[in-house]
């Protein structure tokens, strides 16, 4: 399966609106988690599953290239990491991340300060 286009059609957009095409991409099984993990820095296969916790290795093969043939991801020596274009992503992100924690504290049954273990990372 190759990975959505603009242009062409792809879920919820006949004309394959940019947006659009890229919310099919990220809206694919653990595509967004990857990003997100690699945000932390270069991560080998094994790591990238060990983060994703329940990701199949099938799985994980199939994001790993379709975000690398979409230019967010590359391969380095020591394993994955986020291209330019991937950090500009995880950079757009990271907001929902926070927004993220202040919604499930809203939510959530538990206490509160169990979702400060949640942040992204530091710039």
């Amino acid at each position: 399966m190759a990975i959505p286009r603009p242009g062409k059609p792809v879920r919820g957009s006949q004309s394959g609106a940019p947006i659009m095409a890229v919310f099919d991409l990220l809206g694919r099984r653990w595509a967004m988690g990857i990003i997100w993990n690699l945000s932390r820095g270069a991560a080998s296969f094994r790591a990238l599953q060990g983060y994703c916790e329940t990701i199949s290795p099938s799985i994980l093969n199939s994001r790993l290239k379709d975000l690398r043939e979409a230019g967010l991801i590359e391969l380095v020596s020591d394993g994955y990491q986020l291209t330019a274009m991937g950090e500009k992503l995880f950079q757009l992100l990271k907001p929902f991340g926070d927004w993220a924690i202040h919604w499930a504290k809203s939510v959530s049954d538990d206490d509160p300060a169990r979702w400060d273990n949640y942040r992204t990372r530091k710039d």
